[in-house]
């Protein structure tokens, strides 16, 4: 078995632990499904990004034409009393 020693901030770690404690892992284990899943995923088992895509050129566009077909009137908001999202929430739970 092989030992790791790593430098991790304080309270990350022991927000880490407290998870993996509710999950009943160790920091071992966590670490050891983590590299289990580096892998089999042949690589970072999570997308890593430097920006928030939100903010990509991308969606921006989107949004824009989204508030531009609002403002023109080529589209309208969807309004909903709260039983038809309730019933709307019932049928999608009812299909699965």
């Amino acid at each position: 078995m092989a030992n790791i020693n790593i430098r991790v901030d304080d309270e990350l770690k022991k927000q880490a632990e407290s998870i993996f404690s509710e999950l009943g892992l160790s920091m071992s284990a966590a670490t050891t499904v983590f590299y289990k899943q580096v892998v089999r995923y042949g690589g970072i088992p999570f997308e890593l990004r430097v920006n928030d895509p939100f903010y990509s050129a991308e969606n921006q566009a989107h949004l824009q034409k989204t508030v531009d077909n609002y403002y023109s009137g080529k589209s309208k908001p969807i309004v909903k009393t709260l039983e038809e999202l309730e019933a709307m929430a019932a049928n999608l739970q009812s299909d699965d």
